[in-house]
This record gives structure tokens, C-alpha cells and sequence, in this order.
């Protein structure tokens, strides 16, 4: 019985692929596991927002969110963009710089540790106790949290979303139960800062272990990977500057309690999208062996696909907010009309994600002038926008900095890839190799 559901539900893919055209079977595989990890995080997230919202006052969340959103910037030396380029690399079969990477991480991470200390003595001589000793703490962990998360690499190379979904889960429910839990029992903001990192680093570290024991690399090595995902570490400290920039601003220039309720505007919004983090993990694997030509052909039916997809979230979550808000997040309800602003770029995020992935599958064809320039002008714009509109136009500026710089990620985006399809395609086989920058 249970075998005749499967062939029905296996024939059924493979005949939606003649109007999808895409690997249905791939997709349903592999999606279903990352659709319910993203949903079972949406729920865990949700959750934790919602005690966050109603065990804290708004000055002590906003401080939380403040050291989190410094963290990510102080992290970036420990080389995010090799994680990249390691699943990149696992998929086309070389493993072996998995090891390397992550000590590089570590090693370098360091020179993060250290700038949480001048941070932290920055703010003691300024006489703010607290923000010193949460930056002690931070940097007690900087340089291993994130770097033990390298695992995740290698099961994305193999495509194994089954186990990546399950380490997912187990880590984010024992994450987000012993959070809640400190809430109940404690309002004290460096105690919860403390659980918070403890937590994470630990949790990382165990799966790890649990991931290269079960799942032990070979030795192929790509001699370029190391050193290409430092390159790409730096082009995406900008980005990471650009991401977190608009907290930093406005807790400096409207307060802790404005940052709660600028935070509040954006979370649910946020972990909508996270719903769909399995695109590049999914997309990447696959769309690493196809050709140039290939990708075009599906591209902008795809984009204009993914932007309806989105324009319809919008328009639903739009509707829906106020009511989301009374009942969940009642001390929040000046956060309403922010967030329904803000929900427009759940329509943009969606296509300019699987520009990214598609950009991310060729990374080491692309020319560095180009991979610079579509990375870092729309980042230094939208740096600039906010440091422009924050002060006059205060939260509405930092949102509509937000939206200006997506539309823009686009265009520049789609004018590229335009430039390098064309390059590729016609420059036939003496373009075959990767670029020389």
C-alpha cells in the first residue's frame, strides 16, 4: 500500500517537471526536511519572542539586542565566507580543507576576541558597567561559537538536509528552552547574555564532534578554497557591517527602548523569511554543475515566480499584523505600522535570494572586479542611506533604507549576471576555466 502512495507521489513529480522545470524529486526530498526545520524554527523563534516580549522590559531587550547585533560585526574575522566555499567545495567532491578552515576560523577569530576587549574597555571608562562586562563575555566566545558551526558545510556539500534538519531542530530547541527558562527565573541581562552564548558554543561543538565522526571528510583538496573564502570573508564584511548598522544607530541615536520596538517591527518579518533558507541550500548543490546557459533560460521566469510568491506573503501578513500583535506582543503595538511597512521586502528578499545562489554556484568563474562591485555598492549605499535618514526620519528612515538597498541589490544583480552570461556564452571555450582577476 505504502509503496503504491510513493510511486503515485513519485510519478506526480516527475510529471510537474515538465511545467516546473525543476527536480521536483530533488526538491521534495530535500525540501521537506528544510521546510520543516525552517517551520519548527519558526515556531521555537516565535516563541522565544513572545517571552522576550512579555517576561523583559523594553530597556533590557533592547540592550540584549544591541550586543548581538555588535557581536555579528566583531565576529567577522572569523572568516564567514569560507563556509561557502567549503559546501561549494564538498559538493564537487573535495573535503579535505574542511579541517584547515576551521582552524583558520579560530586563529583569526581572535583578532575579534580582541576587539570585544577594547569595546569593553571602552565602555568601563565610560562608566557603563554593564555593556563592559557583556563585552568580556562576548569576547570569551567570538572566536569558537560561530567557527564549530563549520559542519553544516560538509552535510550541505553532501546534500544531506535530513541530518542537517535534525541537528537544527535538536540544537534549537535545547538553545531556546534553557532562554526561556532563564527568563522565568531571572530578568538580570548579562546572566541571560551568559546562557545565550554558553549555549550556542557548546551546542555547536557537540555536533561538530558528532558530524565528523559519523561523517569523516576525505583528503581532496582544493588548493584555492582556503584562501578564496578569505577573499569572500572580506567582501562579506561589508554586508555584515550593512546588516547589523541599522541596530547599532538606532540604539545610539533613539535609545535601548526604541531598538526593542524597531526589533519587534522586524521579527516576524525576519523569521518569515528564514522560512525560506532552504532555497540556497538547496538550490546550490544543483545549480553548481549546471552551465550558464542553463541557468538563464529558467532565470527570470523564476525571479518573476519567486516575487509573486512573495508579493502574496506581503499582502497576508499585512493584513494580518495588527491582529498578531494585540494578542502576542501587546506591549509592542507602536512596532504595528513599522512592520507592515517592512513586510514589502519579503517580495524583494525573495527573488535577490536566488540571484545570490545562483551567483553563489559560479563564485569562482566571476571576475573580481564584477563580484565586488554587485556585492559592495549596494552594501556602501545602503550604509550611506542610513546614516543619512536615521537621525531625521528615525525608524521609517532605517526601513526605508532597508527597501531602497534591496531594490537596488537587484538591479545590479540582474546587470551583471546579463554582462557575464554574455561573456560566457560567447566567449565559448576559451572561457570554459575560471576567470583571472
Amino acid at each position: 500500500m505504502w509503496e503504491k502512495i510513493k510511486s503515485k507521489i513519485y510519478n506526480f513529480l516527475r510529471w510537474s517537471e515538465k511545467y516546473t522545470k525543476v527536480d521536483m524529486v530533488y526538491l521534495a526530498r530535500g525540501g521537506f526536511w528544510l521546510t520543516f526545520g525552517q517551520i519548527i524554527s519558526f515556531v521555537l523563534t516565535f516563541l522565544l519572542s513572545i517571552a522576550f516580549a512579555n517576561l523583559l522590559p523594553r530597556e533590557t531587550f533592547g540592550f540584549y539586542k544591541y550586543v548581538l547585533s555588535v557581536a555579528p560585526i566583531l565576529a567577522i574575522p572569523t572568516l564567514s565566507g569560507i563556509n561557502l566555499v567549503i559546501a561549494q567545495a564538498v559538493a564537487r567532491g573535495y573535503e579535505g580543507s574542511l579541517i584547515p578552515a576551521l582552524k583558520a576560523k579560530i586563529r583569526w577569530g581572535l583578532l575579534g576576541t580582541l576587539a570585544s576587549l577594547v569595546l569593553a574597555g571602552y565602555y568601563y571608562f565610560q562608566n557603563n558597567t554593564i555593556l563592559a562586562i557583556s563585552f568580556l563575555i562576548t569576547a570569551a566566545f567570538l572566536p569558537f561559537k560561530d567557527s564549530f558551526a563549520i559542519y553544516g558545510a560538509l552535510l550541505q556539500g553532501r546534500k544531506l538536509f535530513n541530518i542537517i534538519t535534525k541537528y537544527s531542530i535538536i540544537s534549537q530547541i535545547i538553545a531556546v528552552s534553557i532562554l526561556i527558562i532563564t527568563l522565568f527565573i531571572t530578568k538580570n541581562f548579562l546572566l541571560i547574555l551568559l546562557i545565550y552564548f554558553v549555549s550556542w558554543a557548546f551546542l555547536h561543538f557537540l555536533f561538530l564532534k558528532i558530524t565528523f565522526k559519523k561523517f569523516p571528510p576525505n583528503q581532496n583538496q582544493d588548493p584555492k578554497t582556503i584562501s578564496y573564502g578569505k577573499h569572500l570573508s572580506l567582501i562579506g564584511a561589508i554586508g555584515v557591517l550593512a546588516s547589523y548598522l541599522d541596530r547599532l544607530l538606532v540604539f545610539h541615536y533613539l535609545g535601548p527602548a526604541n531598538l526593542a520596538v524597531y526589533s519587534f517591527a522586524l521579527a516576524p518579518i525576519e523569521q518569515i523569511k528564514g522560512l525560506f533558507k532552504n532555497i540556497p541550500t538547496l538550490g546550490l548543490p544543483k545549480i553548481s554543475l549546471k552551465s550558464f546557459k542553463e541557468i538563464n533560460l529558467v532565470l527570470y521566469k523564476r525571479l518573476f515566480q519567486l516575487f509573486l510568491i512573495g508579493g502574496f506573503i506581503t499582502l497576508i501578513y499585512f493584513l494580518s499584523v495588527p491582529y498578531l500583535f494585540k494578542i502576542f506582543f501587546p506591549k509592542y503595538l507602536d512596532s504595528i505600522y513599522f512592520s507592515q511597512i517592512f513586510s514589502i521586502t519579503i517580495a524583494l528578499r525573495l527573488p535577490l535570494i536566488f540571484l545570490s545562489t545562483v551567483g553563489q554556484s559560479k563564485i569562482t568563474f566571476i571576475p573580481q572586479k564584477i563580484l565586488y562591485f554587485t556585492t559592495l555598492f549596494p552594501q556602501f549605499a545602503l550604509i550611506g542611506l542610513l546614516f543619512f535618514l536615521v537621525r531625521p526620519y528615525e525608524i521609517m528612515g532605517v526601513i526605508m533604507s532597508r527597501i531602497i538597498f534591496l531594490i537596488l541589490a537587484i538591479i545590479v544583480s540582474l546587470i551583471y549576471w546579463k554582462k557575464l552570461v554574455k561573456i560566457k556564452i560567447k566567449g565559448g571555450k576559451k572561457n570554459e576555466g575560471r576567470f583571472s582577476n
